[in-house]
């Protein structure tokens, strides 16, 4: 005789991470999220819309690449969920989109209930910090495909815009500000990069950093920042002299802002505004990697950028300051021949 669990599948152990994972669901909802988890479909309340002259929803889908490994390697799994909402709602909020509810996937080798509590507590309490509501999710598990501990995690997000108030490089004007807020570290993106690094130079993850003030491994999880809520509140007070944002994710800066901006502008961040994080510093020198590749690789210290008119870009670092968020001017938009660079970076980073 052979069972579901002889094959590898625990499906009272699915049942035990459902329950565990209930009390931190429960805080990430809105009002307008309607019935609770265990249905085959998450519901939510639409008719808020209708206030709207031409509401356009927005959706986004996204993962966190290989930082789970560091997740695995650390033992440490309460943080990576806050990385998944992250990459998932500031790319929706990039066109002005608010984030309204997302849906979460997990594929494990063997469900742990209390591991998989732990990523859906990350993802929880990301969605608070972006008031989206967490609507439903799925955990797999894939017994001969990964091994026991390995997992994989990856989410949906639908938001929503007034196409009268969208965001877009239709806006984007000659002389616009940007706006630089800084990274919380590597977020998660290059992370095959910083492994590669690890394993080459024979890094330990436990090993205490004097220059982080933690250990390496400690570090390399700091959650992704979250920016959804400033950025929304950036729209709110800055009315139609805010341009459009860039998600600084894979890709780096450059790229990033290349593609929020029309074909015939440049924009130009000017390196001594900003010093490089100290952790991408290190891992570049010990890792010997070149800064062209680094910069294309993370995201250099600017995790989100707000293009502004330049008469308001006052307006705007006193708005996110309002908010705790330090931002500052880190370059401006240009025109642009056809050999010109789409987005470039000049300059040399400011000493610490």
């Amino acid at each position: 005789m052979s069972t579901y669990k002889d094959a590898g599948v625990d499906i009272d152990a699915g049942d035990r991470a459902v329950s565990l994972m209930k009390a931190s669901i429960a805080k990430a909802s809105r009002p307008e999220a309607m019935g609770g988890i265990g249905g085959f479909a998450g519901l939510f309340d639409a008719s808020a819309l209708k206030s709207m002259t031409k509401p356009l929803l927005a959706t986004s889908t996204d993962g966190v690449g290989t930082k789970t490994e560091i997740a695995r390697a650390m033992g440490k799994y309460d943080t990576i969920g806050e990385d998944l909402v992250a990459m998932v709602v500031d790319d929706l909020v990039v066109c002005g989109a608010e984030p309204l509810f997302m849906t979460d996937y997990i594929a494990v080798g063997k469900v742990i209930p209390e591991r998989i509590a732990e990523i859906v507590a990350g993802i929880a309490r990301g969605c608070v910090k972006a008031n989206t509501a967490l609507i439903g999710g799925e955990t797999a598990e894939h017994p001969g495909l990964l091994d026991d501990d390995e997992f994989d995690i990856a989410g949906a997000a639908t938001g929503v815009v007034d196409a009268g108030k969208q965001l877009g490089e239709y806006l984007v004007q000659a002389d616009d500000v940007l706006i630089a807020m800084p990274s919380s570290g590597f977020h998660a993106n290059g992370f095959s990069l910083v492994r590669h690094i690890i394993k080459s130079q024979k890094l330990s993850l436990s090993a205490n950093m004097s220059e982080f003030g933690k250990t390496l491994g400690e570090t390399l999880l700091t959650p992704t920042e979250i920016y959804t809520l400033d950025c929304l509140a950036l729209i709110k007070s800055m009315s139609g002299s805010l341009r459009g944002f860039s998600h600084i994710t894979g890709g780096g800066i450059a790229e990033n802002t290349a593609r929020v901006i029309p074909e015939n502008l440049c924009a130009t961040y000017d390196r001594s505004t900003w010093s490089l994080p100290v952790e991408m510093e290190f891992m570049a020198m010990v890792g010997g990697v070149p800064q062209s590749d680094m910069e294309r690789t993370w995201n250099a210290g600017i995790g989100m950028a707000a293009i502004v008119a330049p008469e308001s870009a006052d307006l705007a670092l006193a708005s996110l300051a309002a908010r705790g968020m330090k931002a500052w001017v880190a370059g401006s938009i240009s025109g642009r021949t056809g050999l010109d660079p789409r987005s470039t970076l000049v300059g040399s980073y400011k000493a610490r």
